[in-house]
Parts: C-alpha cells; sequence; structure tokens
C-alpha cells in the first residue's frame, strides 16, 4: 500500500528543495514528472561523482521514481502541453524567481483560471514580496538573514558552513511538503486548490523558536557560547587524545551523574544551570580535560549501548551507514536501475504501520519520458515528431 496514490505533480523546481519534497512525495507513492530544459541544466544533474554513464549520483537519488519530460517553455506549444497536464497533474512545485512563471504564462492565476483545483506550491529565498523577493541567495545566505548563524557558533569564532543544507531541507523541502499536504486535505472539502508562497528564509526564521521565543519575550538577545545548548553549557563537542570527537548532551540531572561517573570527575556532580558562569566554565573544563586523557577508540568502550547518559560519538558519514540503529531502520535502500540491478540510497524516514516506501527507480535520464507523458495525452508519434523537430522538447 501506498499513501500518496492519486497525488499528481509537475515539479518546475531544480536544485535541492523543491526536487527533495517532490523525491518525498515519489516515494509515498505520488506520480511526479520533472520539467526539465535541455538548454539549462539542473545542477544536481552536474554535480560528481558520476556514474559509468556520467549521470551525477545526487540526481540519481533526488530525483528517483519520477518521470522526466523535457520543454522549452519559452514555446507557446510547450506551455499548451503543461495546460493539458494540468488537467490532471493538478500541484505543480516550482522554484523559479517570483516572476518568471508569470512571464512563461505558468502563473497560479493563468493555471488556475484552466484546472480551479490547482495547488501551487512556490520555493525561492526570500518570498513571493518584500524588499528581497527577488534577491539572489544560498542557504548559507538564508540562515545569516534570518538570525540563525550567529549564535550558532563560540565565542570569537566565525560560523561553521554546515554539511547539510539546513535552510534548504528543513526550511525549504520540509515546509512545502506540510504545506502542499495541508492544501491537498483542505481540497478534499472544498474542491479548489491554492497557491504555496515558501520562503526558505521565513523557515529558517522559525527555527529559532528556543532562543529567538526568549529575545521577544524578554529582550535577552541570544550570544555565542553563552546558552544551554550553544556552547554556553558543557553540552558541547569534546576532543579526544587522537583527535576524535563525541558530542554530549546529559543536560539533566541523572544523565550529568552518568557522565561525571563515566569521566572519573564525580566531585563536580552537583553543578547546575543555575550556577554562575564561572561554575559552568570551571565543569567544562574538566569535561574538556577528561575527553583529552583518552583516545576515541578507548571512550568507545566506556559510552557503549548499555550507557544512557546522552553521550555519542561523531561519526563520519561512513561509520553512520555502518551504524546499527541506522542499519535496523532500513535507511539505506536498494533502488532498481535501468539495467536491471539496483543503487543503494538513502531511505525515506517515514515509517508506517500499513504502508511502506516505494522507490521505484533511479533518477531518470534527461527527457527520458517524453514519448510516454506525450502519449499519454493524446499526441500522436507524428505530432511528437514535430515537437522535437520544433525543439518544443529541450
Amino acid at each position: 500500500m501506498t499513501l500518496l496514490n492519486g497525488l499528481k505533480i509537475l515539479d518546475f523546481s531544480g536544485a535541492l528543495p523543491g526536487p527533495m519534497a517532490t523525491m518525498i512525495f515519489a516515494d509515498l507513492g505520488a506520480d511526479v514528472i520533472r520539467i526539465e530544459s535541455a538548454r539549462r541544466i539542473d545542477l544536481t544533474r552536474i554535480m560528481p561523482p558520476y556514474t559509468e554513464e556520467k549521470e551525477s549520483y545526487i540526481h540519481q537519488h533526488l530525483n528517483r521514481s519520477k518521470r522526466s519530460l523535457t520543454l522549452n517553455l519559452k514555446s507557446p506549444k510547450a506551455v499548451e502541453v503543461i495546460q493539458n497536464l494540468i488537467a490532471e497533474y493538478d500541484i505543480i512545485v516550482e522554484g523559479f524567481r517570483p516572476g518568471v512563471m508569470k512571464r512563461l504564462g505558468l502563473d497560479y492565476e493563468t493555471l488556475r483560471a484552466i484546472n480551479p483545483r490547482l495547488i501551487y506550491c512556490s520555493i525561492t529565498g526570500y518570498g513571493q514580496t518584500g524588499p528581497y523577493a527577488l534577491k539572489a541567495g544560498h542557504d548559507n545566505n538564508y540562515l545569516a538573514t534570518a538570525g540563525v548563524l550567529d549564535h550558532s557558533r563560540h565565542e570569537g569564532k566565525k560560523p561553521v558552513a554546515q554539511g547539510i543544507q539546513i535552510a534548504d531541507i528543513a526550511g525549504g523541502t520540509m515546509h512545502a511538503a506540510i504545506g502542499i499536504l495541508a492544501a491537498a486535505l483542505k481540497r478534499t472539502e472544498t474542491g479548489e486548490g491554492q497557491a504555496i508562497d515558501i520562503s526558505m528564509t521565513d523557515a529558517a526564521f522559525t527555527l529559532n523558536a528556543l532562543y529567538g521565543t526568549s529575545y521577544l519575550g524578554s529582550g535577552q538577545e541570544p550570544k555565542p557560547e553563552t546558552e544551554i545548548l550553544n556552547g554556553g553549557t558543557y553540552y558541547d563537542f569534546y576532543k579526544t587524545k587522537d583527535g576524535r570527537f563525541f558530542a554530549v548532551g546529559s543536560l539533566e540531572p541523572q544523565f550529568r551523574k552518568q557522565l561525571c561517573e563515566a569521566l572519573d570527575i564525580p566531585e563536580i556532580i552537583d553543578n547546575t544551570f543555575n550556577d554562575s558562569p564561572y561554575t559552568q566554565q570551571r565543569f567544562k573544563i574538566a569535561v574538556t580535560d577528561a575527553f583529552c586523557s583518552k583516545t576515541y577508540e578507548e571512550w568507545l568502550h566506556v559510552f557503549d549501548y548499555s550507557f544512557d547518559g546522552c553521550v555519542e560519538p561523531v561519526l563520519t558519514f561512513k561509520e553512520a551507514c555502518e551504524h546499527p540503529q541506522l542499519k535496523s531502520r532500513n535507511m539505506l535502500v536498494e533502488v532498481p536501475t535501468a539495467d536491471g540491478g539496483t543503487q543503494i540510497q538513502i531511505g525515506s524516514a517515514f515509517k508506517f504501520s500499513d504502508a511502506t516506501p516505494q522507490y521505484k527507480h533511479i533518477g531518470a535520464k534527461l527527457g527520458e519520458h517524453n514519448v510516454d507523458i506525450l502519449r499519454g495525452l493524446g499526441y500522436s508519434d507524428a505530432q511528437i515528431e514535430e515537437l522535437q523537430e520544433q525543439l518544443v522538447l529541450r
């Protein structure tokens, strides 16, 4: 059983936020067609490393289970194809700057006149309105503007470039997916669709749920390495004798007690968050010194599965792939390839009691499904050939 059978999506987006959102939908059974251009290749299609067929592994992951249709959207005949598709594919995800889809004749107001059930989700860096609406940006720009990066660092140190895209995924992807599902649920009641305006900066701003809320209520502005969770206490990362790291999150008294006993510093067990900054730093220095006394492997034996005090090694991604918890949760899956083999990919994080994510195939070649999709719309082979000759399908 799949959960989202019946949802049909046209994905005009590129890069990461939109494609990852539509991948979540495809994993759960939605029918997704990517609308692409052979002249303006999506960045994820050309990001190394590549398969033997010169296809990007990143693309083959983000666009699994989706079909690919290439269209020159500046052509009126391509716009006509989209207008025919939205009779059935009544959810659109797009990531162009504001105004681009309108210039193409593919904006929400134009298309909803054809199909009032249309759900139209736009994902942009700063949203459809405001002085930054047309401004270019990337993940670190959105986090910077949203007030996330400044207090997410140690005092006197620069913000750290993240290995994951927080504003793109926690901001764009997840908010878009939730918004589309909310609009689809409302549509079952009213029969009407609606436009959804997702700003990755807005979404990143909402991630300030703890310290941002405290500032708005009390006026106490979050500063680097001053709060409970940003290094102001011993909730932090500690280097071992051989240069590896452990994450310590032993906040509650019972966990702090286990930490102190494991580190053999029982004399400071009674420290609390109400202690002075001096006492907090004294505690942190003691934890730092203790971790420096042993190697990573030695600490692994101390903080093994039986230890329940919120201390974990900082794993490499390779090590995470071998972690028994992630393996037991089926977070690595085999996805079919065109040659009858499989490719290992990161699996869906959704676990349901009565449904299982489905992985139909890796990301398709550019325009791989042009003929099948157009035939499904009633185009004859002669008409398809004509579109190819007129460079509409590119």
